[in-house]
């Protein structure tokens, strides 16, 4: 931040073979005090375009799972100040201008909720229950931390007052079906682990209702059904994660049986 009276930053990227939206990500956080990228050992040209980057401080950690990735990263900030962005994500100039402009006064919150704009293959999905989507981005690291119990769609703990900010983040987390299923399947898996560690044993019911309700909910009293041929795609894969957990959910309950009647 060039004011001197401003708040440093620090800029916080997990990333995963993330070559196809990194560099454009990065070519705009010229703002930022520090980019810290903490990568989970990826296999493509992620470690490259992150390091062509004077600015950024490439780090490598074994990833355990999304809110301890997370919660290592802030650690490694030198600032108090850290705006978290997946690399599928994009400010405006808008939403840039203002982060500089809160940060450059004296902030009256400990974090910022952001809303989010989603993309699915370059155009806007509307609807399908994302149209009320808010998330923690920036926030001062001395009062948040992320849920340690949340292993996935991680839940940041705040002890303070918390604001908005009004401009939105552009979210390109629908590239295509394919994509967007095999990131649903990775999060089913973690989510039924994250069940699994609080006890919780699926019933028929869980298995059959919930995917279908949560369907016919996105679908049609979230509006999914005006975003057209994409609503229902997103609507079904979503649900489909929820199919995933308990599937998985299943599994894991089998497998600590079999070891239980083995000892």
């Amino acid at each position: 931040m060039t004011d001197n009276n401003a708040k440093k930053l620090s800029i916080l990227i997990i990333t995963l073979n993330e070559e196809e939206h990194l560099k454009e990500l990065l070519s705009d956080l010229d703002f930022a005090d520090e980019i810290i990228i903490v990568d989970s050992y990826s296999n493509d040209k992620t470690e490259t375009i992150a390091k062509s980057f004077s600015k950024v401080k490439f780090i490598q950690n074994k990833f355990e799972n999304f809110s301890a990735q997370r919660n290592f990263a802030i650690e490694q900030a030198k600032n108090d100040w850290i705006l978290f962005l997946d690399a599928d994500e994009r400010l405006t100039p808008e939403l840039k201008q203002e982060i500089i402009e809160t940060l450059q006064k004296r902030p009256y919150y400990s974090a910022y909720f952001f809303e989010r704009v989603f993309m699915f293959e370059n155009s806007i999905l509307k609807y399908s229950g994302n149209q009320t989507d808010k998330i923690f981005r920036l926030f001062d690291k001395k009062f948040a931390k992320y849920d340690e119990k949340r292993l996935v769609h991680e839940k940041l703990i705040v002890n303070g007052k918390i604001g908005f900010l009004k401009n939105k983040l552009i979210h390109y987390s629908y590239a295509s079906y394919h994509d967007y299923k095999e990131k649903i399947i990775f999060y089913g898996k973690f989510k039924a682990e994250e069940k699994f560690i609080k006890g919780m044993k699926p019933t028929l019911l869980h298995q059959i209702f919930h995917p279908s309700y949560n369907f016919f909910y996105n679908y049609i009293i979230r509006l999914g059904i005006l975003d057209g041929k994409k609503g229902i795609y997103i609507c079904y894969l979503n649900a489909y994660c929820i199919t995933v957990r308990y599937r998985e959910l299943n599994k894991l309950w089998k497998q600590n049986q079999h070891l239980i009647s083995k000892t």
